[in-house]
């Protein structure tokens, strides 16, 4: 995970029926709606929150 890629996060299935923190963490990524799409940086904390969503989430690795 080196400080110069980026990661193409897609939000592809709704959070109904998860628990509250499923919903925090799609929300601490940045979405808002479904289908959004955000550029995080490759860090372990954005990893860390992406394994726990991964049913809800397609990713993309981007060299910036």
């Amino acid at each position: 995970m080196s400080e110069n890629k980026k990661l193409v996060i897609t939000y592809k299935k709704s959070v109904i029926g998860y628990s509250q923190k499923h919903r925090g963490t799609i929300r601490a990524l940045g979405f808002h709606h479904l289908g959004d799409v955000v550029e995080q940086d490759d860090t372990p904390v954005v990893r860390g929150m992406l394994n726990k969503v991964r049913h809800l989430v397609t990713v993309e690795e981007k060299d910036a």
